[in-house]
């Protein structure tokens, strides 16, 4: 049907890009220890870009089987938006080499029958059953994938691929005295071994035990080092300043690679080319090349995160960080996000770390200022070991980069970003 929907197109005097999928999904949940819902979705579907006389149209239809004349029905509508568009159509990607990446699809999850990944789960609940005590209760989430795309359009680029996804989470709830959570999650692109189910409830059963005892902490200012969960929160409100889209529309701190943000051992990069990375892909949601892009090193913004609109927009090369489904239009988003370890061992650091923190949506980008709720965190004082929550972790993301004093040299990964701990100075209120 792709062939026949190009050929019409073809008769056409315009620009145009087709982008496909079909997949599946297979998702269960386990609340208290028991397998309450078990759910799949399949879906499929083409988003169809039209580009006319400068402007830009967009349409979908779901399902890959239509008859002839609901495809000359969809291609005339697409135009038909094009020519009264506002939007700016800057133009599609030319055909380029893509990188192979390696890990990206797992047969095994494909073919697994869904009463097979049932029984999975029901074990997933039983392993909860026989680590609880009486003061916890413990719930959980699996989900396995799979996803065929591809991508073409009439300057020659056709591309197509697959990967497949499962993501695993854990929740405990410890009650008594008073009330402590703990939660795991991670991603992965193969079948992962029990051993690793096992690995999540005990994560998140000994994240309860310390929120358990945890109080709130003295007000404090100063040196805080953050876990890779809390740095990611933090970073999170800096990257949305690398945005090609943000930096176009002057939503940004910078205006141009090369401005200084950080002491020269940070940094940080979107590599979509990471074998087995959740986040990894060989082409981007329009076709250009996955890229292993510096975003900040020697301490200075290297690059923007950029799509092929924005690229050209801004007169740069594009990223490969188109993100899209068949009923989206692209838009720009980060591969895998991977800060890289230093020189430090901060594995034995004494005093206040923090684990996780939430909130960051009301983070303010532009300035930069953040406060975010701490959900769990420890101060460690001669080997003793005190938690804490509910306080404030406020500061300013420009500020915390700068004031880098210490990068841990053991990296974790929690789905797609990757992590060392990171030393920096803000405020405990």
């Amino acid at each position: 049907m792709i062939d026949e929907l190009i050929g019409i197109l073809e008769r056409e005097n315009v620009e145009w890009e087709l982008y496909w999928e079909r997949g599946r999904s297979g998702s269960f949940r386990i609340e208290r220890e028991t397998l309450e819902r078990s759910q799949r979705k399949f879906y499929s579907g083409i988003g169809l870009r039209v580009g006319y006389l400068g402007k830009l149209g967009f349409s979908y239809v779901t399902g890959l089987n239509h008859e002839r004349e609901a495809l000359e029905e969809f291609v005339k509508r697409t135009i038909k938006l094009a020519r009264v568009s506002e939007v700016p159509f800057p133009g599609f990607p030319t055909p380029s080499k893509v990188p192979h990446v390696k890990g990206l699809y797992d047969r095994r999850i494909e073919s697994i029958p869904f009463e097979e990944a049932h029984a999975m789960a029901r074990d997933f609940s039983l392993r909860m059953r026989e680590l609880k005590d009486d003061s916890l209760t413990l719930s959980g989430s699996i989900t396995l994938a799979v996803d065929h795309y591809g991508v073409v359009n009439s300057n020659g680029v056709r591309l197509e691929g697959k990967g497949t996804w499962m993501s695993l989470g854990a929740y405990a709830v410890k009650k008594g005295d008073g009330t402590g959570s703990g939660s795991y999650y991670q991603g992965y692109r193969s079948l992962q071994p029990f051993e690793e189910f096992e690995n999540a409830i005990q994560r998140a059963i000994s994240e309860a035990e310390l929120s358990y005892r945890a109080g709130r902490l003295e007000p404090h200012s100063g040196e805080i080092l953050l876990e890779p969960e809390a740095f990611r929160a933090v970073l999170g409100v800096f990257l949305e300043n690398l945005s090609g889209e943000s930096v176009y529309h002057r939503r940004s701190r910078f205006s141009e690679p090369g401005e200084e943000v950080a002491p020269g051992e940070l940094v940080i990069l979107d590599d979509a080319t990471l074998p087995e990375g959740t986040g990894s892909f060989s082409f981007d949601g329009e076709g250009n090349p996955g890229e292993r892009t510096v975003l900040v090193e020697n301490g200075m913004v290297s690059s923007f995160l950029l799509d092929e609109t924005y690229a050209r927009l801004l007169g740069m090369e594009s990223t490969g960080n188109a993100a899209r489904d068949f009923r989206t239009v692209p838009h720009i988003g980060t591969s895998n996000v991977v800060v890289e370890p230093g020189k430090d061992d901060l594995e034995g650091f004494e005093g206040i770390i923090i684990k996780k923190v939430f909130g960051e949506h009301t983070a303010n980008p532009v300035s930069g200022d953040f406060s975010l709720t701490v959900g769990l965190g420890y101060a460690v004082r001669n080997g003793e070991v005190v938690p804490f929550r509910d306080n404030m972790l406020a500061g300013n993301v420009f500020d915390f980069l700068r004031s880098i004093a210490a990068i841990g040299n053991r990296l974790e990964r929690r789905g797609s970003f990757y992590s060392p701990r990171v030393l920096g100075v803000a405020r405990l209120v």
